[in-house]
């Protein structure tokens, strides 16, 4: 299950659904709107095995590893957030939802920053282009 953080804007949501990509939103379908960060957290664990993305780098944290979701900080201009959302879900380590089980990851514009729960220090991939 894809989650969408309320502060991802409602174009760039748009965009996503044009490219099928399915998704729920915060405040609209999980938590409530203005939902603390640290409460959020409970709420993507009762999901099942959600993968989280926000614009907020609040959620790049290591001591939120956790196996049961992935958590992603779209460090990237508002209006290119579906874009690296779909180059995050696309990308080969990250492109099954077992695959991102149990990672923090920051996304911007040259790779994807990352711990993970079976590995001890961060760890980096670039994009690659097609």
């Amino acid at each position: 299950m894809l989650v969408l953080d309320e502060n991802v804007p409602a174009d760039q949501r748009h965009l996503l659904r044009k490219r099928r990509v399915h998704f729920r939103v915060i405040g609209v379908d999980v938590a409530s709107s203005g939902t603390t960060d640290e409460n959020l957290i409970p709420a993507l664990h009762g999901l099942p095995r959600p993968t989280f993305f926000t614009l907020d780098q609040n959620f790049y944290r290591r001591d939120w590893v956790h196996r049961g979701y992935c958590l992603v900080w779209l460090d990237v201009a508002d209006d290119r957030a579906a874009e690296f959302v779909h180059r995050f879900l696309r990308h080969p380590f990250f492109a099954t939802r077992a695959k991102r089980m149990g990672i923090v990851a920051r996304v911007h514009s040259r790779g994807v920053q990352f711990w993970q729960c079976t590995r001890r220090g961060a760890q980096k991939v670039e994009w690659h282009y097609e």
